[in-house]
């Protein structure tokens, strides 16, 4: 690792992106076969911040100094995420609470030899950043197999905590682990559960181009909801291997992204069939998605309005699993589509960001990220 850190070359770096990618392929070969995409904590999906909803839910390549990049690819933690505190507030459904804080600080010295100096490599290459992110699902009321309500009430709820790590090793290529506890709580009923986040950034030296792999959420149940017959029920987390491309225009204020996710499996959707009506009888029938409709829903489309500048953003994107699974039966909505924008004024930066879940249901989330370290000169 000495010799790695103290080269600090374009071709070491090739090398250890290489064996990045190997690592994650075969644990994305082995998570197919044991989850075939089952698995408990899917809040751990949800978008925890304004920024990432505006981009479609996901996005694994942009490293820009937005901290919460890091919840998707730790290796996207950034040198100016350093004492970053962002507080991050969602409204999914009535009576429900989806929030996040995060906090980034960096630390060490360069090991980069003199002849590499001068190439963007900064004073602090190590990213630490620790997040927690909380929903609540509200208080519900007791009822019988009938929906007659006999009295009392219950409430559910998640909890996740990531602590994240990134190293430059170069500076176009960064790695990052991120460790992730879990635990859920529905009335009588909890459980819990470690995770854990591998990725890889790489980008070109003027950041027109942007790479980045992850594979999110290694990790299963230590106590689970139920015990089976065997005597254990302890379930997969959510695998997702992703990957993702970021390329921002030269001369215009433009970055379009395409993200690919859930690479290890092919089938996204529920009980392998979509619902459809009959047209001749007008009942709902089954029926397959077509191979070019489940390509689709592995992507997600996103397009940025960024001036050189980057004191604002204006972001729109398309996730077609969303629009496959969200949208309703001859109603039309704008499920699976999402926009957001931000402002940085001073030391702070703020955004707002919005998409339609059904017909008459919107999400909106809204984000604060403070410079701390501006903040107390």
């Amino acid at each position: 690792m000495q010799a790695i850190l103290k080269c600090g070359s374009v071709a070491v770096g090739k090398k250890i992106l290489s064996l990045v990618v190997g690592v994650l392929s075969l644990c994305s070969v082995e998570a197919q076969v044991s989850n075939a995409g089952r698995s408990v904590f899917s809040f751990m999906s949800l978008p925890t911040s304004s920024r990432l909803n505006a981009l479609g839910g996901s996005n694994v390549s942009l490293s820009d100094g937005d901290i919460s990049m890091g919840m998707c690819n730790p290796a996207l933690l950034h040198s100016n995420s350093h004492m970053t505190l962002q507080l991050n507030y969602s409204y999914y459904l009535p009576g429900t609470m989806f929030g996040s804080a995060l906090y980034g600080h960096n630390f060490g010295r360069s090991k980069i030899e003199p002849a590499y100096k001068g190439e963007g490599e900064p004073d602090k290459p190590n990213y630490f950043a620790v997040g927690v992110h909380y929903l609540d699902y509200g208080n519900m009321k007791y009822a019988d197999e009938s929906g007659n309500l006999t009295g009392g009430g219950f409430g559910a709820r998640d909890i996740l905590i990531d602590v994240m790590y990134a190293r430059q090793l170069h500076p176009m290529f960064k790695i990052g682990v991120t460790l992730k506890p879990v635990y859920s709580i529905y009335e009588a009923y909890s459980s819990f559960a470690i995770g854990a986040d591998v990725g890889a950034h790489f980008q070109t030296r003027d950041s027109t181009f942007q790479m980045g792999l992850v594979l999110q959420n290694i990790g299963w149940q230590i106590k689970s909801f139920y015990s089976s017959e065997d005597g254990t029920g302890n379930e997969m987390l959510p695998l997702n291997l992703q990957l993702g491309l970021t390329y921002r225009v030269k001369h215009a204020p433009l970055r379009f992204h395409l993200q690919i996710h859930n690479m290890q499996t092919w089938y996204l959707h529920y009980e392998w069939t979509s619902l459809d009506k009959s047209p001749t009888t007008g009942d709902i029938m089954p029926h397959d998605v077509k191979w070019y409709d489940m390509l689709f829903r592995h992507t997600i489309w996103s397009i940025e309005i960024v001036p050189k500048s980057e004191k604002f953003y204006i972001a729109l994107s398309y996730n077609h699993r969303r629009r496959a699974e969200l949208q309703l039966v001859d109603q039309k909505s704008l499920a699976g589509f999402a926009l957001g924008a931000g402002v940085r004024i001073k030391q702070a930066r703020i955004g707002f960001a919005i998409s339609q879940l059904t017909k008459s249901n919107f999400s909106y989330q809204a984000g604060l990220t403070l410079d701390i370290n501006s903040l107390l000169k």
